[in-house]
């Protein structure tokens, strides 16, 4: 059966809610700039890939897991200015995002899990506010402490937005990456430290063609490696471990 809550049927939906515990995956992405290199919807792809990974994970765990249809706008502020940035306020993603959970759960899920890897602070605090007071429901984000001390020095350093982690992550998904990437020169600003300073928005920050890190030194194994705590933090966040 596909992992796919989109590509499902009815009945099929029927058959897997009635042989539970069952999760829904619900991937929360952007539409934003990463780099010269990267195409706009780079954390939405981060966010199925690694949903579509955790669903084997989970399966072995004795949770059958999919992945719902991805919400692919987010609070894009930082990015402004940029071409093809398009975010919505904060006060309208939270509600939309605890209406499908709340409904997803209504449904017979007996979890749903917000996958996040659009890491604005404004965007990441109002995917958290939807599920807030709602049982069975959770936000997998890196940067959640306890998952972010598991991921690359770069990402821990705060210099990744495109940089060497979301590249090898792309690559590792089979996204499109520009041969561009291997020519590109590392930008060592820490995205973490600008926003500690008040910055919040990148060409203020220094990052001038909207990517900071090294993206030259990306690789696919990397990306897998990566994929591999992320979906450590997916099921770690549906097990409530």
């Amino acid at each position: 059966m596909t992992r796919l809550l989109g590509e499902m049927t009815t009945e099929e939906v029927k058959a897997l809610l009635a042989a539970p515990p069952t999760a829904a995956l619900v991937p929360v992405g952007s539409v934003e700039p990463h780099g010269p290199h990267l195409p706009l919807s780079t954390d939405t792809l981060l966010g199925e890939t690694a949903a579509l990974r955790a669903c084997d994970a989970l399966a072995a765990r004795g949770v059958q897991a999919v992945v719902a249809p991805s919400v692919a706008y987010g609070v894009t502020d930082f990015a402004e200015g940029f071409a093809g940035a398009v975010s919505v306020p904060a006060e309208v993603l939270t509600p939309m995002l605890r209406a499908i959970v709340t409904r997803l759960r209504a449904e017979g899920f007996s979890h749903v899990c917000l996958v996040n890897n659009h890491l604005e602070p404004a965007h990441d605090a109002a995917v958290r506010a939807s599920v807030a007071g709602i049982a069975g429901a959770s936000v997998a984000s890196p940067l959640t402490r306890r998952w972010a001390r598991t991921l690359s020095d770069e990402f821990r350093r705060g210099d990744c937005h495109a940089g060497r982690y979301e590249t090898s992550l792309v690559l590792a998904a089979g996204g499109r990456v520009s041969d561009e990437h291997r020519a590109l020169p590392a930008v060592g600003i820490s995205l973490a430290d600008a926003i500690r300073d008040g910055k919040d928005r990148f060409r203020d920050i220094g990052m001038a063609r909207a990517y900071t890190g090294a993206p030259a030194e990306a690789t696919r194994d990397e990306g897998d490696a990566l994929y591999e705590r992320l979906v450590e933090m997916i099921v770690g966040e549906v097990l409530g471990g």
